[in-house]
C-alpha cells in the first residue's frame, strides 16, 4: 500500500480528519472557486468542477458550502490563485509531490521549503521526482460496493487500468482524462462512488521502518496543515506489523 495511502488511514483513526474539518473545507471550497472560475460553473461542463464537487460531496461538505464556493467565483473581487507544485526528498529518500493553490508564492515556498529542511530532507526543482510517478484518476469504493470479484468486473467494463482490494474498500485507476468517463460507467454498476479524483501514483514505493515512517508522517501532516497546500503524496510503504503499531500509537 502507498505512503500516501497508508498515511490518510492511520491519521482517518486518530481523528485527524474530524479535527481538521473546518480546514479541510476551506481547501475545498478554495479548488471549487478556482475550478469554476477557470471555466464554466456548470460542472456538467467543467469536469474539473465535477471533480471538485465530487470530492467535497465525499467528505460530507454541506450543499450551501458547496454553492458559495462556485458563486464566489462569479464575484470579481475573488482572490487570485496560482497552482504551484513543489517536489523533493524527505526522510530516507523518500520523493514527495505537494500541490498549492496559493495567492503568495513566496510565502508557500518558504513554508514548504521550511518543512522539508526540518524534516532533514530538501526541496528540488520542478520535475526532480515527478518523472517517478504517473498521473492517473482514483476511484474509491466502500468494502460493502461488492467483492474483489464484482468490482474488478465492473472496473474492466468501464475501462479502467487497475484495481486495488482489501478489507478497507476498493481503489480503482484509470487514465487521468477518462477519469469522468470511467466514474460515471462504474457508478452504473456499483453505485456512487465514495471518491473520484486526479492524483499522483508512484510507480515504486520505497520501503521504510517504523522510525522513518514516523519522520515522514509527521512532514506531511505539516505540510497538510499549510493553508495553501492542497495535497500531499509520498511514496514509501510499510508492512503490516509497523503499520499496525503506527495506528495504535
Amino acid at each position: 500500500m502507498a505512503g500516501h495511502s497508508q498515511f490518510k488511514n492511520i491519521m482517518h483513526r486518530k481523528g485527524r480528519q474530524d479535527a481538521a474539518k473546518s480546514k479541510m473545507f476551506s481547501k475545498l471550497a478554495r479548488e471549487i472557486t478556482v475550478a469554476a472560475k477557470i471555466g464554466t460553473p456548470d460542472p456538467d461542463m467543467n469536469p474539473r468542477l465535477r471533480l471538485a464537487i465530487n470530492a467535497a460531496k465525499a467528505q460530507s461538505m454541506p450543499k450551501d458550502n458547496i454553492a458559495r464556493a462556485i458563486n464566489k467565483a462569479a464575484g470579481g473581487d475573488t482572490e487570485n490563485y496560482d497552482e504551484v507544485r513543489y517536489e523533493g526528498y524527505g526522510p530516507g529518500g523518500v520523493a514527495l509531490i505537494v500541490e498549492a493553490l496559493t495567492d503568495n508564492r513566496n510565502r508557500s515556498a518558504s513554508n514548504v521549503r521550511a518543512a522539508f529542511t526540518k524534516a532533514g530532507g530538501a526541496l528540488g526543482e520542478t520535475g526532480s521526482v515527478s518523472f517517478m510517478w504517473d498521473r492517473v484518476g482514483e476511484i474509491t469504493y466502500p468494502a460493502k460496493a461488492g467483492d474483489a470479484d464484482k468490482v474488478m468486473e465492473a472496473a474492466i467494463e468501464a475501462g479502467a487500468d487497475d484495481v486495488e482490494s482489501d478489507e478497507e474498500g476498493h481503489t480503482i485507476y484509470c487514465g487521468f482524462e477518462a477519469v469522468g468517463e470511467v466514474s460515471k460507467a462504474l457508478e452504473g454498476a456499483l453505485g456512487e462512488a465514495e471518491s473520484v479524483k486526479v492524483i499522483w501514483k508512484p510507480k515504486n514505493n520505497v520501503p521504510v521502518d517504523e522510525d522513518r515512517a514516523q519522520s515522514l508522517m509527521k512532514l506531511v501532516a505539516t505540510l497538510e496543515d499549510d493553508d495553501d497546500v492542497q495535497n500531499v503524496y509520498a511514496n514509501f510503504e510499510v508492512d503490516e506489523a509497523t503499520l499496525a503499531k503506527l495506528s495504535a500509537a
